[in-house]
């Protein structure tokens, strides 16, 4: 039934769901200078978050993080959904790699080794897109 979660879209949304809500759970107790330095990277790519204390900022990421890992861990919702959120956050964490210069190499989209983990996660932007995909243009067969 379109809309509803599939079969086949279940190993990428059980691998993505898992790793980001376990990334989530590692951060809810950040010590204070992790909170700084990961609020100060994506300050630089979000100038709007600057303002955030730091501690709520780890919060609120790893909020973020967990329920973006429930939505896709969840079997009662939709891909469509799903796929959304994880291209939510894929796309900011990309976003992110794509506004901080240190973080590619000069000139090109390819990653220095400090972009590296952050430039891999590409794939869950594949991923998200091919749930939207796969709901909307394929009937979720």
């Amino acid at each position: 039934m379109p809309g509803h979660i599939t079969v086949r879209s279940i190993p990428g949304r059980l691998a993505t769901g898992a790793f980001i809500l376990h990334a989530g759970t590692g951060k809810w107790n950040l010590p204070a200078e992790r909170a700084k330095a990961l609020q100060g990277m994506a300050a630089g790519a979000f100038p709007f978050l600057s303002p955030i204390p730091a501690p709520i900022f780890g919060k609120l990421l790893s909020a973020s993080e967990i329920a973006t890992g429930a939505v896709l861990l969840a079997p009662f919702v939709r891909d469509r959904l799903a796929g959304a959120a994880l291209t939510a956050f894929s796309g900011a964490l990309l976003t992110m790699y794509w506004r901080t210069p240190a973080l590619r190499k000069a000139g090109s989209i390819w990653p220095t080794p400090a972009g590296l983990p952050i430039s891999k996660d590409v794939w869950m932007l594949g991923i998200g897109l091919g749930l939207i995909a796969g709901d909307c243009c394929c009937g979720g067969r």
